[in-house]
């Protein structure tokens, strides 16, 4: 009986569970145990609705509910067999590699519930795919090619943003589809109610507008239709109107006029809110400027050789006569001699150099923005893509026009500049782009007419989709992902971040806000900081002023009575508190929280016999117990506790703290190869 105690603990540590649930095939095998066992005292409570995953662990028993974590593997396509990949409710993030394409017997692919970020790859190949669920990730912003052969895509609660394509046509198979929870725009069109196989059609809570089509006619197979939380207008057509016997629809929320729902907007509603979404669209000025540059490019086409030699001769002249007057005209902002009042003058001239370099860390090259695409971008800097409010301006979530997200930050600077001036800014941003920070991708500079001492500058940097290490901190899930040598590892990464940021520009970047909420993490788990102190053009001798003054919260107030006159200094003493709450595993709303946390530290190390390694360990994360070295925990605590110090002169430089940092993690991975369990904490 003791042996098959064994194998029951075994078999419940090989099953793999997330979310504290296990399926009912799961269950089934832990009962058919159960019964193969004898029913034993320890297991007589086990019924159908036990949960496995909440049994307390007994001196014979235990059951371990864990989950899948880390990307997909970008080799997936060596499981050519593959017919059913069902990883749902797992911890996977990344992308989806494009080699997934290649595993032409797939039939089910299954990947909701995860962190999955990116776009969709082409899955046209998978001639045999039936079901697609990629629900409940961060993917977007276009559907995928698909094959016709289809069954049941489901979508929902991603990052998509398009107009519903004419392909889904051709989709005859197609029996499911919900994309609902995204941010689809455009109106519905009538075919999709139409679909031969269409059974359940989900599109709610998206921005779509428009009215429907009162012809519109249903595939009688039609069982269920959700449009509600839109912006539609109009009546609903007889085919989907609530009262049809043997179909449910939903309309709630809406601007329609004859739903069965009272719960509808007012007209005006669905109007304003669907221009707010609204692609933004080329405007009448524009069409007919385009047209008329045409007829004019034809005309001038038949112009007689007389004519053509005379302007190239007139243009010979003007080059001549700009070149006496100096070349650095051309190095300043553009400025309309006759602009409308208040329109912006955008700087499109002047390109850094390092715009002609190649793109590093996988970035795309640098480049200088229009004020056109900056406004199309932020949607019209709409207030729902605001993400905060710092010192130097205002943060918004946007979008390329390649689909890429992006955040813009707007900083207002109350100041005429020269050329010059404004060409070394040019080049300083441009080289801020390190595998640690949120680069910069590229930027646009307006300068307005009616006010010709006030510019804007428009920031854009990259997004990372991960969320931040506070997120990763605050989930137990996530937070089980973050063992020692992986904190390790964003540890040393964020200093490498701060030590480019103080020593890797010229000058240097200092009195940076370092927070762990600004500390964002890629798939591979690489720290970016994502909120230090961009540069700001100014006069010689003088500070750049800024339009507003921001508040701070009251940690932040807090924190900047201690802030010395050395922001070099400030900003080690920022890391100090993001290593300690890695360390602990807490995060810190106030001063006084961290002066006890570091006193206790302080306290451990001081009293820490020789050899002993409890005390020191009592602080740790719980997550962290059989993951890390001793000697390398100790070291991390000593320079946590270095860079708490209340004298800022006393505190370590970056260069110091890399260091010993990196001589720490030697410590580990020696713990690590050596298997020595008698260090083991």
């Amino acid at each position: 009986m003791k042996k098959s105690y064994m194998f029951l603990v075994c078999l419940s540590l090989l099953l793999q569970f997330s979310n504290a649930q296990i399926a009912s095939s799961e269950t089934n095998v832990l009962l058919q145990v159960q019964q193969l066992l004898e029913y034993p005292q320890v297991l007589q409570g086990w019924n159908n609705w036990t949960n496995f995953c909440s049994l307390p662990p007994l001196q014979s028993l235990a059951v371990v509910c864990s989950g899948l974590w880390g990307p997909l593997p970008r080799n997936i396509d060596l499981l050519g067999s593959l017919e059913v990949l069902n990883v749902s409710s797992n911890q996977i993030y990344g992308n989806i590699p494009a080699s997934i394409a290649a595993i032409k017997n797939l039939k089910n692919l299954v990947l909701a519930d995860n962190m999955l970020y990116g776009r969709i790859p082409n899955l046209k190949s998978l001639q045999n795919l039936e079901e697609l669920d990629l629900g409940n990730n961060h993917l977007g912003p276009r559907l995928p090619s698909l094959s016709d052969n289809v069954v049941s895509v489901t979508l929902k609660n991603n990052s998509l943003r398009f107009e519903i394509p004419s392909v889904l046509q051709s989709y005859v198979r197609l029996e499911r589809l919900d994309v609902s929870s995204n941010k689809l725009s455009g109106p519905i069109p009538p075919f999709l109610f139409s679909l031969q196989s269409m059974r359940y059609l989900s599109l709610s809570r998206n921005h779509l507008s428009g009215e429907l089509a009162t012809n519109v006619s249903c595939n009688e197979n039609l069982v269920y239709v959700d449009i509600s939380n839109n912006f539609l207008i109009g009546k609903l057509p007889l085919c989907i109107q609530s009262n049809s016997p043997n179909r449910t629809v939903i309309s709630l929320w809406n601007c329609l006029s004859n739903s069965s729902s009272k719960y509808q907007h007012r007209y005006s509603f669905c109007q304003k809110q669907a221009l707010a979404v609204k692609p933004p669209a080329m405007d009448q000025k524009k069409r007919t400027t385009m047209k008329l540059g045409i007829v004019l490019s034809i005309i001038g086409a038949t112009v007689g050789t007389v004519c053509t030699i005379g302007i190239l001769v007139f243009i010979i002249y003007r080059r001549n006569e700009a070149a006496k007057a100096g070349d650095h005209k051309n190095d300043g902002f553009i400025f309309d001699k006759n602009p409308a009042r208040g329109s912006p003058i955008v700087d499109s001239r002047h390109r850094p150099q390092t715009m002609r370099r190649m793109a590093t860390f996988g970035l795309p090259p640098y480049q200088i923005f229009t004020w056109e695409e900056i406004h199309d971008a932020s949607n019209n800097f709409d207030s729902s893509n605001l993400v905060g409010e710092d010192s130097q301006g205002q943060v918004y979530n946007a979008w390329l026009r390649d689909g890429s997200s992006v955040l813009l930050k707007c900083m207002n600077v109350k100041q005429k500049h020269t050329p010059q001036i404004m060409k070394q800014y040019n080049e300083s941003l441009s080289k801020l782009r390190h595998q640690n920070l949120v680069s910069v991708l590229g930027h646009c500079i307006v300068n307005y007419a009616g006010n010709p001492n006030l510019s804007t500058i428009y920031i854009v940097q990259e997004f990372s989709i991960n969320g931040s290490l506070r997120d990763h901190l605050k989930d137990w899930r996530k937070r089980e992902v973050l063992k020692w040598p992986q904190r390790m590892g964003i540890i040393i990464g964020i200093a490498k971040g701060i030590q480019y940021l103080h020593k890797g520009t010229a000058p240097g970047h200092f009195g940076n806000n370092i927070k762990i909420k600004n500390i964002m993490l890629d798939e591979n788990l690489t720290p970016k900081i994502s909120s230090y102190t961009l540069p700001l053009p100014s006069k010689v001798g003088q500070e750049s002023p800024l339009n507003r003054e921001v508040k701070k919260s009251e940690f932040a107030r807090e924190i900047s009575l201690y802030a010395s006159e050395n922001p070099e200094k400030d900003d080690i003493y920022q890391f100090g508190i993001i290593l300690l709450q890695v360390i602990t595993g807490k995060l810190f709303n106030s001063r006084s929280e961290i002066a006890e946390m570091k006193l206790q530290l302080e306290t451990n190390l001081t009293e820490a016999l020789p050899g002993s390694s409890p005390k020191i360990s009592d602080a740790a994360d719980p997550s962290l117990r059989g993951t890390f070295a001793y000697g390398s925990l100790k070291i991390a605590i000593q320079i946590t506790v270095n860079c708490l110090g209340d004298d800022p002169n006393t505190r370590p430089s970056i260069d110091d703290i890399l260091w010993h940092l990196q001589y720490s993690i030697q410590v580990q991975e020696g713990w690590n190869s050596s298997g020595n369990l008698d260090t083991k904490i």
